[in-house]
């Protein structure tokens, strides 16, 4: 059986079973036909660079069982810290675009934006990553209608707030907030004008149904996310899910080369878990489908690649000038 479309043609109408035939296929055919996708839709030298930070960490109400941000994990190593003031934030948003970033994307432990001054000071953060000539991402856990306008308003570029996992499998890993009410955010962000970012994490425990299944909603969602992240766990000290084996680094390119040809014209961000893969594993992401990382020293709260690591790795991607060699 064929799987997958040739012509790379955007769909809404994806089954989980293709998607698992899809993932299943040989490796290089796989990653071959999310190229060709990835080519039909892309510059496929371009690599976005976003930088990512915690604007207010730990004492969620959140039982993620990935997460030490969550408050239900109490042998964490992470000390509960009160929203940072804004002209820290954008005095760091301003380095992170000296170093070459063109989006910033700032992350609260929050289960749901409250009305008052610290959604106020985060309203004044986005306007000024947005001054700063930057792309401006967030992610505050669940809002209403009249929030997503007032961050659509401040030029809010797009709102993450991930599906983390299936369906299926979501209750084994979250118990605090539903399926259904992620989907319901989704859809109060879209209505407000504002893109979405939105993607999943792989290596929790979960089945390859579930990965695809995940993908079959992001899918499902017209017009598709315009950002689709990639996590692969990294399991944190303290949490349910703190001796999870580490995911094989071909388990998450095939994940990547899925993505990309499910999701054709969303840009992919190879995201947490990319520390533990070489230079040459992330240039394989990349070429299955990848066109966006996290620049910088820290995930929120984890680890991410050094930077000066990535500088070199993206300039491996760009085109050698020629230079004459002697043949002695």
């Amino acid at each position: 059986m064929q799987y997958g479309t040739e012509d790379g043609a955007i769909r809404t109408n994806w089954r989980v079973d293709e998607i698992v035939g899809l993932h299943n296929l040989a490796f290089l055919e796989l990653v071959g036909k999310a190229n060709a996708v990835h080519r039909q839709y892309h510059d496929p030298n371009a690599i976005q660079r976003a930088s990512l930070l915690s604007i207010k960490t730990g004492g969620c109400p959140e039982d993620c069982a990935y997460c030490p941000q969550s408050a239900h994990h109490r042998e964490t190593e992470l000390t509960r810290e009160k929203l940072m003031d804004p002209r820290i934030v954008l005095a760091l948003a301003k380095k992170a675009r000296d170093a070459g970033s063109d989006r910033f994307c700032m992350g609260a432990a929050w289960r749901q934006v409250r009305d008052g001054a610290e959604f106020d000071a985060v309203i004044e953060m986005v306007r000024g990553v947005r001054d700063l000539g930057m792309e401006a991402c967030v992610t505050l856990g669940m809002l209403n209608e009249t929030q997503a306008r007032r961050l659509a308003d401040a030029g809010l570029t797009a709102y993450n707030h991930n599906l983390d996992t299936s369906p299926e499998y979501y209750s084994k890993i979250i118990t605090t907030r539903s399926f259904e009410e992620r989907l319901e955010t989704l859809e109060i962000v879209r209505s407000a004008g504002v893109e979405l970012c939105c993607g999943g994490i792989i290596g929790m425990g979960e089945s390859i149904t579930d990965r695809c299944s995940m993908l079959k909603v992001l899918s499902d969602i017209d017009p598709h996310p315009e950002s689709v992240p990639i996590n692969a766990l990294v399991p944190s000290r303290g949490t349910p899910l703190a001796n999870v084996e580490i995911i094989d680094p071909i388990e998450f390119c095939r994940m990547i080369a899925v993505t990309r040809i499910v999701l054709p014209g969303s840009t992919v961000r190879l995201s947490a878990g990319r520390s533990n893969l070489n230079r040459e594993q992330q240039l394989l992401c990349f070429l299955a489908g990848a066109n966006s990382i996290f620049f910088g020293d820290k995930l929120l709260t984890t680890r991410n690649a050094d930077m000066q690591d990535d500088m070199d790795l993206l300039a491996a991607t760009q085109p050698l000038e020629y230079q004459e060699t002697t043949v002695l």
